[in-house]
């Protein structure tokens, strides 16, 4: 049912007037969820509204559990660039799907379908983002800054997190539908996890979709180096394992375009998200391979500078 709600959030966000409120009241009354937002202003003065989202497992650490928590992170600059453009635009994917994911597994743990460990589900609410030039097409930005965005939505207790993020104003990733990165670890680029890409194979029933990352990608935005997007920023402020699930299209598309977001896409990526929830709350599927970490921490040391501006 995941494209059913999706089409549902989409519809809700598709609003000049959504803010973190209306996303909340969406949660309100429901069982083993919590739901708040908070309203940030930037150094300009605009503002976004952060929404914080736990649906609560059987044996999570919120309540004294042992089991493992997850961390999905809806990325974007903007729902919208109003006035400059009329509706939602393709860089709100992220939020989109993020929402979408914390709905269904709301309803699903409503209805006695609770996962063992916490799902925290991070994004923020801005309907009138400024449009930022880039190549090969502009970006959305973002009314507060990457630093800010990060304290917001990478959280303490996200032991590894899917940053959710539309893809789609490059020439590296030529696919419709999701793609996903290798995990990110502590400035660490490692291998492409083997449970992911087989939750990926299964959920799409087609073979797994990747996307290149390079060095500078997963340093933070503000040192001057060209960066694909946003997607892996959360990576910078964390020591949890970071994979990306970047929603993607065969053309080069603006993050400010309109009548972009394909509910279809967002829906995979939906469906993916909860299943690696399933898995991973439940210890099933790994972000990256423990040994082989400590393995090349030991031969080549930290790589946390990469986590930093630098010098």
């Amino acid at each position: 049912m995941s494209l059913k709600y999706t089409m549902e959030i989409m519809e809700l966000l598709d609003d000049p007037k959504i803010n973190g409120q209306m996303i909340v009241n969406l949660f309100k009354g429901m069982p083993h969820c919590e739901a708040s937002f908070e309203t940030v202003t930037g150094a300009e003065g605009a503002s976004t509204e952060f929404v914080k989202i736990l649906i609560k497992g059987t044996e999570g650490k919120r309540e004294g559990g042992s089991a493992p928590t997850l961390g999905i992170v809806g990325r974007l600059g903007g729902l919208g660039a109003r006035p400059s453009r009329i509706g939602s635009v393709s860089d709100g994917d992220g939020a989109i799907a993020a929402v979408t994911a914390a709905f269904k597994l709301v309803q699903m743990a409503a209805k006695g379908d609770r996962l063992p460990g916490d799902v925290y589900v991070t994004t923020h609410i801005c309907p009138d983002a400024p449009i930022v030039p880039h190549e090969p097409v502009d970006f959305m930005g973002s009314p507060v800054d990457m630093m800010v965005m990060n304290r917001h939505e990478v959280l303490e207790e996200m032991e590894a997190i899917l940053s959710i993020d539309t893809t789609k104003g490059n020439k590296i990733v030529n696919h419709l539908g999701f793609a996903i990165s290798p995990t990110v670890k502590e400035g660490y680029i490692l291998r492409f996890s083997d449970d992911l890409l087989r939750i990926m194979e299964i959920t799409t029933g087609d073979f797994p979709v990747t996307f290149a990352v390079t060095m500078q990608d997963i340093t933070p935005y503000g040192n001057g180096l060209y960066h694909l997007n946003s997607i892996l920023q959360p990576s910078v402020a964390t020591d949890a394992p970071v994979v990306g699930v970047a929603i993607t299209a065969k053309s080069t598309v603006p993050g400010c375009g309109t009548g972009a977001s394909r509910e279809v896409d967002i829906a995979e990526a939906v469906r993916f998200a909860i299943e690696v929830a399933k898995e991973y709350t439940r210890g099933k599927c790994e972000f990256y391979h423990k040994e082989e970490f400590a393995r090349i921490k030991a031969l080549y040391g930290s790589m946390k500078r990469l986590q930093t501006l630098g010098k």
